[in-house]
């Protein structure tokens, strides 16, 4: 049975290096491709793919939130995670985000392809650095010193803090949001209190070290 992938990562070769390698593969059929995450979503609305190998971090909407809405709106399509990053609070949101799967950027494509095959199978799928990570921190039990980012910050706060960070204009917001720019000012000054901000250049850097966003 032939299995069709949605392709999203926000850099043009690391899609296009991808996609030729799955096409080889004669069960693997990449259907759509996406450079962030709000695009991802819609291809994912239109072609209904089997699998969506998606990269964590890009622009507009990141790849967990991008998880949480396929998921959500698409249950026969499964999600495998495709990243560098091997901090334990990015792989546990990327995890409880719906995604079956956790495969690091620097493995052979030949990880890649049994990852896909394995979360298809409805199988969960995790790199073995993520695992054994995973791991480690259990047997230790390691307290939450802090509430991260997705339990303090609701989805829209979440969207507005990345939208600042990557520097789109207020007003632009503000239309996207469907408020007045007053109102979203408003909302601003209170996240930024909440998150004990004090210019958007600290926000800026909350959202890269939290994983809301990357700064290319």
């Amino acid at each position: 049975m032939n299995l069709s992938i949605l392709l999203a990562d926000d850099h043009t070769i690391v899609r296009e290096g991808l996609k030729a390698l799955l096409e080889k593969e004669n069960d693997l059929i990449v259907v759509a491709e996406a450079e962030n995450g709000r695009i991802a979503l819609e291809k994912a609305r239109q072609c209904r793919p089997d699998i969506a190998v998606m990269d964590i971090s890009m622009p507009e909407m990141n790849g967990i939130e991008a998880t949480r809405h396929i998921v959500a709106e698409l249950p026969d399509t499964r999600v495998l995670a495709l990243s560098m990053e091997t901090d334990r609070r990015f792989v546990v949101e990327v995890l409880k985000s719906g995604a079956t799967g956790y495969v690091l950027k620097d493995a052979a494509f030949s990880e890649l392809a049994l990852a896909i095959r394995r979360v298809a199978a409805n199988e969960t799928f995790l790199s073995s650095r993520i695992s054994d990570l995973l791991i480690r921190e259990f047997i230790q039990k390691i307290p939450e010193e802090t509430a991260i980012t997705y339990q303090i910050l609701t989805p829209r706060e979440r969207s507005l803090v990345q939208l600042i960070a990557e520097g789109k204009p207020m007003k632009e917001i503000a239309f996207s949001f469907d408020v007045s720019l007053k109102t979203l000012e408003n909302q601003r000054h209170t996240l930024m209190k909440k998150l004990n901000l004090y210019s958007i250049a600290e926000l800026t850097k909350y959202a890269v070290r939290e994983g809301l966003t990357t700064l290319h």
